[in-house]
């Protein structure tokens, strides 16, 4: 019999601290019901404390998501600790994740506290969480960091005080697999009452060793793993769930653990990640990348052809990845529709079927065929965007080498109709930036700008991503259409849209 190893997804979490990884409320609760699917053990929502908006995601998903432990994070405050309760109260598991700082770097540099009274604010912070759950979580920030015996002694007492779960961080991505397995070794044989809760550990990726770490870890005996879907998080990422469930999954031989999930979903996971936050997977990514099942070298191909298992270590369904992708058109029907979004990951309302199937239908007539990409596109244009303070009703643009680029551009502004002429620009998307611009008034700041073909054929979709920022507000906007001009003014006009909704959440 295997240990089991408990999956803790922190995507919603730290992966959405993350530059780029912003997420709405209704794009958070899409995510979490995939990670319901996907079966993880815990799932940290959130940091309720950080903002209105932060509380309020946590709070729904904490009430519609029964079959996962809802987890929020709380900084050793009982301000903190309060708003995290209420936020997730009404789950159906609940859980206190607690942190405070460990290390002789941030006692000095940060907290301006000795390890005494770190370990007190610790007892007293534990304490608290206990009135109102007995699943509780406590971390010690930086912990690889931390001098190992003080590192067992604040343990003890957060275990003492309650905690059932102790978390040992590589908070900055420092320690070295051999090092980190050492450390939680120590920390198993030197943690007095270490038997009476669970260790785990939770690495980060900045020497791009964040599952070598986890996986040492594990087999040191911790017995959770905290991670992200695509491997998202701060600076250079967290520990990849995708890498920890594939690893134990694949060699068991060598490691003898097994967790909950369920496999099949892993790439949808990552597909809906990565279209919700508009940043794609690398395509060397493992497991998940673009390239990951690829063969290009004729030694490889002959190799695949005569025996899989030459060269893939790994059956792509496994995964959830369907190498005979099934291809829509304007005479497949309803239930095959609302299969294939099942099977991207969204779970839709009949309503919202009922929408996009007429949206659908509507392309489908345009073009020979509809793929996975163009579905996604439907559902990120209809059914999570923000509600629209600008919406585009026209666009026309000249441009050519003898002219000088320039947009006409007619909006819709909180219902009212708006017309520009004769915007300039060095080029037509630049053009149609600079007349949008000049409509709405705003001043954001373009700081990235991509295209890509979402699928395949001289009528496909293009699809564009931009960044904006604004008074240090950043987002994303996603637009796609087989024009690239106007693919171009939808996502610009979405990423403004989603600057006012940020800009009206701070200001409530």
């Amino acid at each position: 019999m295997t240990d089991k190893i408990i999956i803790f997804d922190t995507t919603l979490r730290d992966g959405e601290q993350s530059p780029g990884y912003s997420m709405n409320t209704e794009e958070k609760m899409y995510l979490a019901s995939q990670l319901e699917k996907l079966r993880v053990d815990v799932l940290e929502a959130g940091f309720p404390a950080a903002s209105e908006g932060d509380f309020e995601a946590v709070q729904m998903i904490a009430k519609r998501i029964r079959g996962v432990e809802v987890a929020a994070l709380a900084r050793t405050s009982k301000k903190d600790i309060d708003a995290a309760w209420g936020a997730i109260k009404e789950a159906a598991n609940p859980r206190i994740h607690v942190f405070i700082a460990t290390s002789d770097i941030h006692l000095k540099h940060k907290l301006k506290m000795d390890r005494d009274q770190v370990i007190d604010k610790t007892v007293e912070t534990v304490k608290y969480c206990k009135q109102f759950t007995d699943n509780i979580e406590f971390s010690a920030e930086d912990g690889s960091r931390t001098d190992r015996d003080y590192l067992c002694k604040v343990f003890d007492a957060a275990i003492t005080a309650g905690a059932t779960t102790v978390n040992l961080p590589d908070t900055v991505g420092y320690a070295i697999p051999g090092e980190f397995g050492d450390l939680v070794a120590y920390v198993k044989g030197h943690t007095p009452n270490i038997g009476k809760a669970i260790l785990s550990v939770h690495c980060h990726n900045d020497l791009g060793l964040g599952t070598a770490n986890s996986l040492e870890g594990i087999n040191a005996g911790a017995r959770q793993a905290e991670v992200t879907i695509n491997g998202i998080g701060e600076r250079a990422g967290n520990t990849s769930l995708e890498e920890i469930v594939m690893t134990l999954h694949t060699r068991r031989n060598y490691l003898p653990y097994s967790t909950s999930i369920n496999t099949k979903e892993i790439y949808p996971s990552s597909r809906l990640l990565a279209m919700i936050t508009g940043i794609s997977v690398q395509p060397n990514k493992a497991i998940v990348g673009a390239n990951a099942f690829a063969h290009e070298a004729g030694i490889h191909q002959d190799g695949v052809l005569k025996h899989k298992t030459t060269y893939e270590i790994m059956e792509p369904d496994t995964i959830g990845l369907d190498t005979s992708r099934l291809i829509l058109g304007k005479h497949s029907g309803r239930h095959a529709f609302r299969d294939r979004l099942r099977g991207l990951g969204y779970d839709l309302s009949e309503g919202d079927i009922d929408h996009l199937f007429k949206k659908f239908k509507d392309l489908a007539d345009k073009r020979k065929q509809i793929v996975d990409e163009d579905l996604e596109v439907l559902v990120a244009e209809e059914i999570l965007r923000v509600a629209d303070t600008y919406r585009l009703k026209y666009l026309n643009v000249i441009s050519g080498t003898t002219t000088v680029p320039a947009a006409t551009v007619q909006l819709e502004i909180k219902g009212k109709k708006v017309e520009q002429n004769a915007g300039f620009g060095v080029g037509p998307i630049d053009a149609t930036y600079n007349t949008i611009a000049r409509i709405t008034g705003t001043k954001s700041k373009l700081l990235g700008f991509s295209i890509d073909a979402l699928t395949g054929g001289t009528d496909a979709q293009g699809g564009v991503t931009v960044r904006l920022e604004e008074k240090g507000v950043q987002t994303m906007g996603k637009g796609a259409d087989p024009d690239i001009i106007i693919a171009s003014a939808k996502a610009y006009i979405n990423g403004l849209n989603r600057l006012e909704h940020l800009k009206r959440k701070r200001g409530r």
